[in-house]
C-alpha cells in the first residue's frame, strides 16, 4: 500500500509497536520476538490500522549496533511476510541516521522516523544534533528516495538548542528533505497549536500529531493535523513484561472507529 494515500476508512494512522528495550532483556529470545511482533501487528490490522511503526528501544550511547540493525530488520522482514499488505516504518533509539533507513531498505519498509532532523537538542541522553543532511545522503546513496522521511521537529522529550520558533524550524526540515513531519507538543492543546502555526508557516508537507492521541481526541486531532501516531493509549491494562500481547485490540477497534467517522465527515 501506499504510505500516503489515504481513504474513508483508511485515514492517516500509524501505529508504534514498540519492541523490548534489547540492553537489558538479554533473555529475549528470536522467537519470542518474532511472536511478540506477528501477535501485535495483528492486533493492528484487525482493528483496521494499515501503518505500523517498528521501534527499537534499546537504550546505547552513539549509533545503533549491529545487532539492533540485524535484529530489527529481520522482525521488519517477518512483519512484511506475514502481513503484506501493511505499510512498515522503522524507529531507532538511538541518534542515529543511517540503520532507520539500512534497516527499511532491508525489511521492505516504506518509511522512517527521525527524531532530531534539524537544529541541535539536549535530550535526557545527551546533545543532540540535527541528522537531516546525513539521512538525506544515505537515503540517494540506497537509490530509495522512495523510503519516505517522517521527521520530528522540536519533540516534547527534549529541550531545543537553537532560538527559533517551531514553526520556522518546521519550513527547514521541508528544506532539508523531509517527506513529513511529526509535531508534538508539551500539551495535546499545545501539539495543534503548533501544528496550526507550522501550516500557517508555509508548511505543506503532511504533518503527525506524535503523541497523546486516544479514541475521545483523534476526530479533534484529525481537524488539524493529517495524521497522527497512537500507541500508548491502545495497550492492554495490566500485561505482563514478559507477555507477547500488549495491544488492546477491542481498544484499538474504538480508536480507529472515531478516527473512520472524523475521515468520514471531513470527505462529505
Amino acid at each position: 500500500m501506499s504510505f500516503f494515500n489515504t481513504t474513508e476508512t483508511d485515514p492517516l494512522i500509524v501505529a508504534a509497536l514498540h519492541l523490548p528495550d534489547l540492553a537489558v532483556a538479554r533473555d529475549t529470545s528470536m522467537a519470542f520476538l518474532e511472536d511478540y511482533v506477528a501477535a501485535n501487528t495483528e492486533v493492528f490490522v484487525k482493528a483496521g490500522i494499515r501503518r505500523i511503526m517498528l521501534q527499537d528501544q534499546t537504550r546505547q550511547y552513539g549509533p545503533a549496533t549491529p545487532a539492533t540493525v540485524a535484529v530489527t530488520s529481520a522482525l521488519g522482514r517477518s512483519m512484511k511476510l506475514q502481513f503484506p499488505e501493511i505499510s512498515l516504518g522503522i524507529i531507532v533509539q538511538a541518534h542515529d541516521a543511517i540503520a532507520p533507513l539500512a534497516i527499511a531498505h532491508a525489511s521492505g519498509a516504506d518509511f522512517v522516523r527521525l527524531k532530531i532532523f534539524v537544529g541541535a537538542a539536549m535530550t535526557i541522553e545527551g546533545t543532540k544534533e540535527a541528522l537531516a543532511a546525513q539521512a538525506r545522503a544515505y537515503r540517494h546513496d540506497l537509490r530509495r528516495d522512495d523510503i519516505a522521511i517522517l521527521a520530528d521537529v522540536f519533540d516534547r522529550t527534549c529541550v531545543p538548542l537553537i532560538d527559533i520558533p517551531p514553526q520556522e524550524a518546521a519550513v527547514a526540515a521541508v528544506r532539508m528533505g523531509a517527506d513529513a513531519l511529526v509535531l508534538t507538543g508539551s500539551s495535546f492543546e499545545d501539539s495543534l497549536a503548533r501544528i496550526t502555526a507550522a501550516k500557517a508557516a508555509g508548511v505543506r508537507r503532511p504533518i503527525f500529531l506524535g503523541g497523546s492521541v486516544d479514541a475521545s481526541n483523534v476526530a479533534k486531532s484529525l481537524k488539524v493535523a493529517d495524521g497522527a501516531i497512537v500507541s500508548s493509549s491502545l495497550m492492554l491494562k495490566g500485561a505482563k513484561a514478559n507477555s507477547t500481547l500488549q495491544w488492546d485490540i477491542e481498544k484499538a477497534k474504538r480508536f480507529m472507529d472515531a478516527a473512520n467517522a472524523s475521515e468520514r465527515e471531513s470527505a462529505a
